[in-house]
């Protein structure tokens, strides 16, 4: 009997890796032929698209793409789906999402993707969403997109997730800068009969195994949208100037890369380039049964780089060039109970360093005090003074916060920002600034004949000068008022969410 030995296993391995090597370098090269026919058919999206808009003025719910026609002009990278996913060959509309909410933008710098599904006993997407949306600009906004994709296939529960996005945000929805997708039912394989590997129980062999379709589904959505590709956990907190950071490193690097990455953990964090992604989903589809979604992108920048002949040193500096990864880190993970039921992950993020959940400023000596029950030790001297936030529980109408100043003074500009990066949910709603002017005279005329400003009066001498819109206020003060004793913070109806105060700023001509 020939027994095989260890040399002809090695060689038999090498070859095996070699040939493997050489499908992929093929792949990617066939990935540049396809740019054209790609941007052919997203022309047409845009073409069909406008006609739509043009023709009614109904909001995009329940548009599907399969309703633009294109399912016999699928880009070729779709059409290979067919030879790993070969059960899609029954459905002609399966890999196609159900696009629940969506204005179709396209055209942005940044796409961010966040799949989401039921967990079975928190939630955490709805301050992900506030804490990436929390100080972006408007010209930030107007450069992205943020694709929520709902992985699961029960049309109550997706609507549920898509009403409550649009509840929660419906400026973001309306602008297009939140989409909501799920896929059809028919884009999942039978799941049930999975091979159990690397000494996983059924489920959680079950669980990667559609985690890694999920991310396939939403990369190949996300593609023709925008330069890059960023993918991001739906329970996670950034820091406020991600987006500015992630430009700023991207713009840096000398040599060709092929991940950026923005957080140690997971698969979160992770920038590609949008024209990378169809190779990737590929590499993704051949073995989404065979390993986790970390694992196979490892592997797919070993078959990129590494070469059999030597040592795994010299491989993994070749990954590191194509892998790049950013300090401090942009996203921390803050989900305790995991999408895979039963399962707890307290995981942390080392290097994104600690919260910043105030912001300091010099603001003139002022007495303050609120009607709102605070907090512990979050009060709103702290947060007058720089020291800390300033929390409290539920606002109700007729709740206040007032500065007064030990003596009147010339504003100039106010700034106040509610919620912070732990807590961006916990803002201002329906809440107006006022200011008092010292002049009696004045107070008394806006009391008797209402204002003479463009300013509407309070039956108690103050003007109102702006409300708090997506839990800020700010703006200019019309110096002919004059000087002013005191600026509050009037609430206008019950708010069903605690309040946090996180930044208080009024800047006078001293100051």
């Amino acid at each position: 009997m020939n027994v095989p030995s260890a040399g002809n296993d090695l060689d038999m391995y090498q070859s095996q890796l070699l040939e493997l090597r050489q499908r992929l370098l093929y792949a990617e090269k066939e990935n540049k032929k396809r740019s054209h026919e790609l941007s052919s058919a997203l022309d047409e999206i845009k073409h069909v698209v406008a006609k739509r808009m043009n023709s009614t003025t109904n909001h995009t719910d329940d548009t599907k793409w399969k309703e633009l026609n294109l399912t016999r002009k699928l880009p070729v990278h779709f059409t290979n789906m067919y030879y790993y996913l070969p059960h899609l060959r029954e459905y002609e509309d399966a890999i196609f999402p159900n696009v629940i909410f969506g204005q179709q933008r396209t055209g942005v710098s940044l796409v961010m993707g966040i799949p989401t599904v039921k967990r079975e006993k928190h939630h955490y997407l709805i301050n992900t969403l506030h804490s990436l949306l929390y100080e972006l600009s408007e010209e930030q906004k107007n450069d992205c997109v943020i694709i929520i994709f709902v992985a699961e296939v029960n049309a109550e529960y997706v609507n549920s997730v898509a009403e409550s996005v649009k509840t929660s945000f419906p400026r973001e929805i309306q602008s297009g800068v939140l989409e909501v997708i799920s896929p059809p039912a028919s884009y999942y394989p039978d799941l049930s009969n999975l091979k159990k590997t690397f000494g996983d129980s059924e489920d959680r062999v079950r669980w990667r195994t559609k985690q890694n379709l999920d991310y396939s589904f939403l990369m190949l959505y996300a593609q023709p949208k925008g330069t890059f590709y960023l993918q991001l956990e739906d329970d996670i907190i950034a820091k406020p100037d991600y987006i500015q950071s992630i430009e700023n490193f991207a713009a840096k690097q000398s040599q060709e890369w092929m991940i950026l990455e923005f957080s140690q953990l997971g698969f979160i964090g992770k920038l590609f380039k949008s024209e990378d992604l169809p190779l990737i989903v590929e590499f993704f589809l051949m073995f989404y049964k065979d390993k986790p979604i970390d694992w196979l992108i490892d592997h797919l920048l070993w078959v990129k780089v590494c070469n059999p002949e030597k040592d795994a040193i010299h491989c993994e500096k070749e990954k590191a060039k194509l892998r790049i990864r950013a300090k401090p880190s942009l996203f921390q993970h803050v989900g305790i109970y995991s999408s895979l039921a039963g399962k707890i992950q307290n995981l942390k993020d080392k290097d994104f360093g600690k919260n910043v959940l105030h912001k300091t400023h010099n603001n003139p000596p002022a007495k303050v005090d609120t009607s709102l029950r605070t907090y512990q030790q979050y009060t709103l001297e702290k947060v007058y003074k720089g020291k800390d936030c300033f929390w409290a529980s539920a606002p109700v109408a007729g709740d206040y916060i007032s500065f007064t100043f030990l003596n009147p003074l010339k504003v100039e500009k106010y700034f106040f920002r509610s919620g912070n990066m732990e807590h961006p949910g916990d803002k201002l709603f329906n809440t107006t600034v006022e200011v008092l002017p010292a002049d009696e005279m004045l107070r008394k005329e806006l009391v008797d004949n209402g204002s003479k400003f463009n300013y509407p009066a309070t039956k108690d001498g103050y003007l109102k000068i702006g409300a708090f819109e997506n839990g800020i206020a700010g703006g200019s003060i019309n110096q002919s008022i004059g000087k002013i004793q005191a600026i509050r913070l009037l609430v206008n109806s019950d708010s069903p969410v605690w309040a946090i105060l996180s930044e208080v700023f009024i800047k006078t001509s001293e100051n």
